[in-house]
C-alpha cells in the first residue's frame, strides 16, 4: 500500500509544492502554530532520504571527482553569483528580496533531485554522493556564502544558523548512511519504501506551514510579487541550463549529464525556507517560498527535454549504424 501510494505521489510532485503553498497561505493561522515542528519534519525527511547512500558509493565517486566539483562549482559559486548579480540589477533597492534571491541559491542541492535521476536513468550513484557531500558541506558554505554576499548589511545569527543545518541535515544524513552501511544495505530495502511516501508528506507539510508564517507576504499579489516570482523562476530555470551545458562541455555519458543537471539545479529549498524564517526577516523568505512553486515543474521540465534530447540522439545513432550496415 506504501509502495503504490509513493509512486502515486512522485506521479504529482510537480503538483505537490504549488497545492502546498495555496494550503500554507489559506490556512495561515491554523497553520502557522506549528511552526516549532518545522525542523524535526526536515530532519526526519533527510534521514529518510539518506537510507539509499553508503559509504562505498561516496568513495567510488571520490575517485572520480570532477563530476562533483562541477556540481558544487554550480551550486555555491556561479548560481549566488549568478542571484546576487540579478537580484542587484532587478531589485537594487530591496536588500531583503537580494538576500532571498542568494539565499535560495546558497543551500544545499536538492534531496529530491534522487527522485529525479532516477526516474530519467541517470547515475544513481553519483547523485547520492553529490547530495551527500554538499549535505555534510552545507553548514560552513552556507553561512560562508552568505556572509560574503551580503555582509552585515543584514543581521544574521551564524553560528545558530550553522547548528541549525548540522541538526536539520548532516547529523541525520550520517545516521541514515551508518545504518545503512550497518544492515549491509538491507535497510534501503525494507524500511526507505516505506518511509519514501511518509517524506513527501512531510515535504508538503513543511511548505504548508512555512507558507503560512509568510502568508502576509504572498497573500497580497501585486507587481512586486509577480516581479519577484519571474526573477526566482528565470534564475532557477539557469541553474538546470548551466549544469546541462557544462556537462556537454565536458563531453559526459548522458547518465552524468543527468545526475548533473538535476542535482547542479535542484536546491533544498524546504532547508531553505526552514533558514530564512528562522533566521531572518519574514520577507526574506519570499523568494523561497516563491522557489518552491517552481522548483518540482522546472524538473518535470528538463526531465522532458532530456528525454527527449538524448532520446532523439539514441534514434539518429542507431538510424547510422542501420545506414552503414
Amino acid at each position: 500500500m506504501l509502495n503504490k501510494l509513493n509512486k502515486k505521489l512522485e506521479r504529482i510532485m510537480p503538483l505537490i509544492a504549488p497545492l502546498s503553498v495555496i494550503v500554507g497561505v489559506t490556512f495561515a493561522s491554523t497553520l502557522a502554530p506549528f511552526a516549532f515542528m518545522v525542523p524535526w519534519i526536515f530532519a526526519f525527511m533527510t534521514f529518510a532520504g539518506s537510507l539509499n547512500s553508503n559509504f562505498r558509493s561516496l568513495q567510488k565517486a571520490i575517485v572520480q571527482p570532477i563530476p562533483i566539483l562541477v556540481v558544487i562549482f554550480v551550486l555555491h559559486i556561479f548560481m549566488p553569483l549568478w542571484a546576487w548579480a540579478i537580484g542587484h540589477l532587478t531589485f537594487h533597492d530591496d536588500l531583503f528580496t537580494i538576500t532571498g534571491l542568494i539565499l535560495s541559491m546558497v543551500i544545499p542541492t536538492g534531496i529530491t533531485s534522487f527522485i529525479w535521476v532516477a526516474m530519467y536513468r541517470g547515475n544513481v550513484v553519483l547523485t547520492l554522493s553529490i547530495i551527500l557531500i554538499d549535505t555534510i558541506l552545507s553548514p560552513f558554505i552556507v553561512p560562508f556564502s552568505l556572509s560574503i554576499l551580503v555582509g552585515e548589511s543584514i543581521e544574521m545569527d551564524i553560528w545558530n544558523m550553522m547548528k541549525g543545518l548540522l541538526g536539520m541535515i548532516v547529523i541525520p544524513s550520517i545516521l541514515g548512511m551508518c545504518l545503512n552501511h550497518i544492515t549491509k544495505g538491507r535497510v534501503r530495502n525494507s524500511l526507505s519504501p516505506q518511509l519514501a511516501p511518509i517524506s513527501k508528506v512531510g515535504l508538503a507539510s513543511v511548505i504548508m506551514i512555512n507558507s503560512s508564517i509568510v502568508a502576509p507576504y504572498l497573500s497580497n499579489i501585486n507587481w512586486k510579487l509577480i516581479s519577484i516570482a519571474g526573477v526566482v523562476f528565470f534564475i532557477a530555470f539557469c541553474g538546470y541550463l548551466i549544469s546541462w551545458v557544462i556537462g556537454s562541455l565536458l563531453r559526459k555519458e548522458r547518465e552524468v549529464i543527468v545526475a548533473l543537471t538535476f542535482t547542479g539545479g535542484m536546491r533544498n529549498i524546504s532547508a531553505g525556507a526552514v533558514i530564512a524564517v528562522a533566521y531572518f526577516p519574514p520577507p526574506v523568505a519570499v523568494p523561497v517560498v516563491i522557489g518552491m512553486l517552481f522548483q518540482q515543474v522546472l524538473a518535470s521540465i528538463y526531465g522532458q527535454l532530456l528525454s527527449r534530447v538524448y532520446n532523439k540522439t539514441v534514434h539518429n545513432q542507431s538510424y547510422e549504424k542501420l545506414g552503414d550496415e
